[in-house]
């Protein structure tokens, strides 16, 4: 994305020197080794077309120069090396500009989105009004830099914070690890600073972060997940002051690297989803633009940490010297159980990880919750003829059914292996939830696929269950009185809360509509769109093509689900009370047309900014 921009103060603009800095080690193409004679970083500053700077190392390697003073940039320049490989070698190479000679404090100027052209200096306008010491050329990883030529315009000046760069018109998000360090594992939490762009471009956060790596079969991608802990001994929101701002003010955050969702958006639906069915609490989520350590990792989503919090799982936080021990837990039935500190297995055969209280739990606290839900589960196996009403006493099946139709409609294969459940302080039912993890799902697992042929719910033949959760889940359903529930509530949903086949389509197309400019650098940065990563069922080779299987897949489940739950939705007249839209701005700006908004239906669409009776409304 390219702003028009115009530099704070008026300054005549021209090519800058200074002292050339950098990666130190080169490499020696005629023996592969190290050097210091060769193909320099001095050679990217010579003017010269016909040599190049190479690195030793493949990745996360730079040059650039120390201006002495503070300069606002203007412009860039560069030029690939003069080889069969150095047209795609400079593609997503960054630009970045710092006040500290380790650039922890590096902002980007200028993401390279094209191949280069040998024997000509590509240019582009730099639209960042601070002005930097620092600057400096980070190649594209696996490209040992090989750029022929950097250079760099500006004037001398202070500058000022008033515009920042964007790689697209998604929010930025730049992660400095000290050291150039790379997360590595779940323990180890690194010192980083955290530079957050959003708004156009217009706001900026700028945090000491601590950056670890998240997730379970995800770490193992070689696009990372990561975790960022806010390090200044305060919470935060992200994207403070934004319309997008998160509602949760918290220290903890996830970056999804949605490696094996190839539509990039997969978890945004089921979100979707779970707000449509009146879930309690839904994780907030922002797509990104992510850049490690000055190299670009492509597209992710910002979201929640799933956390005992305000705005988040929204109960009574439990504390270690708790009075009143009834309330406050959150745990989880995890597949990977035994990868976490603290867990408990029940008298049927399941499992629990402790999330909160975490590492402060007590020993009282730890034998409450595992009471609880043993005399929860010793009731819904007390009788052989359904679930008793004892069970339901402790048990809130109406957020469990919650779970089950965003999970079931999703086609989620992860349904039973992660599955979060908490109990509230003085509140003596445990409730399902929140939702999380869909990147497997809406037909993208090829244990399952295709989910709708099979004449039975996903749960009944899904390959993943966490302990005996399968049981768990037949046993709950069994009963008359939630199979009855169970069709009532997708009966509300199809009827009054946009689960019909022209919302859920209308709300894919417009997040691929947000996603376009990423989706496509996202791709280029990890070619996988022609290839079966992880669990795909198959590889449809375009982008638009994944996004098309995700919307068929919706309307078909959604068929698939009144056929099974006996709903006849063309006989019972559902109404239609999706307002039309067009969106007229890039920014996800949309203008209603057809129906008159109100409260009540404004949920239905797709979030965004709005033009509702010519007045601007944010739809979260």
């Amino acid at each position: 994305m390219q702003l028009a921009c115009m530099p704070a103060v008026a300054q005549i603009s021209h090519l800058l020197t200074g002292e050339i800095i950098g990666t130190e080690q080169s490499v020696d193409y005629t023996t592969f080794r190290a050097s210091q004679t060769v193909n320099t970083r001095e050679c990217a500053f010579d003017g010269r077309l016909d040599t190049y700077f190479a690195s030793y190392e493949r990745s996360r390697t730079w040059v650039g120069l120390d201006l002495g003073t503070k300069h606002v940039i203007t412009k860039v320049k560069w030029s690939p090396r003069d080889d069969s490989y150095g047209p795609r070698r400079v593609q997503l190479a960054l630009f970045e500009g710092a006040n500290s000679p380790d650039f922890m404090d590096a902002l980007p100027l200028y993401l390279i989105q094209r191949e280069g052209a040998i024997g000509v200096m590509d240019s582009a306008e730099v639209c960042v009004s601070r002005g930097f010491r620092y600057v400096r050329y980070v190649g594209p990883a696996d490209a040992r830099c090989n750029v022929a030529e950097v250079a760099f315009y500006g004037y001398e000046n202070e500058g000022n914070d008033s515009q920042f760069y964007q790689i697209t018109h998604l929010p930025t998000m730049s992660i400095h690890v000290e050291e150039g360090e790379e997360p590595y594992d779940k323990e180890h939490q690194l010192p980083s600073r955290m530079l957050l762009v959003y708004d156009g471009g217009t706001r900026l956060q700028d945090y000491p972060v601590l950056t670890r790596l998240r997730g379970n079969a995800s770490m193992d991608f070689p696009k990372k997940p990561y975790r960022v802990k806010f390090n200044d001994g305060k919470k935060h929101h992200m994207l403070k002051g934004s319309p997008l701002e998160a509602p949760a003010k918290a220290k903890k955050w996830t970056l999804i690297n949605n490696y094996g969702d190839k539509t990039l958006m997969r978890n945004m639906v089921a979100f979707d989803l779970s707000r449509r069915m009146g879930m309690a609490y839904t994780p907030w989520c922002q797509p990104v633009d992510v850049i490690v350590n000055g190299e670009y990792r492509g597209n992710y989503q910002l979201a929640d940490q799933i956390e005992v919090r305000e705005n988040r799982v929204d109960i009574e936080e439990l504390t270690p010297d708790a009075e009143d021990i009834s309330g406050g837990y959150l745990i989880e039935s995890d597949g990977y159980y035994y990868k976490e500190p603290a867990f408990i297995w029940t008298g049927h055969d399941n499992v629990f990880v402790i999330k909160s209280p975490d590492d402060s739990i007590t020993s009282g606290q730890k034998n409450y919750i595992e009471s609880f839900w043993n005399t929860m589960e010793n009731r819904l196996y007390a009788s052989s003829n359904g679930v008793s009403a004892d069970f339901r006493s402790c048990f809130d099946v109406h957020s469990f059914l919650q779970y089950f139709l965003v999970n079931e409609l999703a086609g989620n294969p992860d349904i039973m292996w992660s599955t979060c459940f908490y109990k509230d302080k003085g509140d003596g039912l445990l409730y399902t939830g929140p939702v999380w993890d869909f990147d497997i799902a809406f037909d993208n697992d090829v244990r399952v696929y295709p989910v709708s042929n099979q004449s039975g719910f996903l749960y009944t033949f899904a390959t993943n269950a966490a302990g005996n959760m399968r049981d768990f889940f037949r046993r709950v359903l069994s009963d008359q009185y939630v199979s009855a529930e169970l069709r009532d509530r997708w009966v509300e949903a199809r009827r009054h809360a946009g689960v019909t086949e022209e919302v859920l389509c209308a709300l894919v197309d417009s997040i691929a509509y947000e996603l376009d400019e990423a989706q496509r650098l996202n791709f280029l940065r990890w070619n996988t769109l022609n290839s079966r990563v992880h669990q795909n069922p198959r590889a449809l080779g375009s982008y638009d093509a994944e996004v098309e299987a995700l919307k068929d897949f919706l309307c078909g489940r959604t068929r698939w689900m009144d056929k099974k739950l006996g709903y006849d939705a063309g006989a019972d007249g559902v109404e239609n009370i999706f307002a039309s839209f067009e969106q007229t701005e890039r920014m996800g700006i949309y203008t209603l047309s057809g129906q008159k908004m109100n409260v009540g239906n404004e949920r239905l669409l797709p979030k965004g900014l709005y033009i509702i009776d010519g007045k601007k409304k944010y739809i979260r």
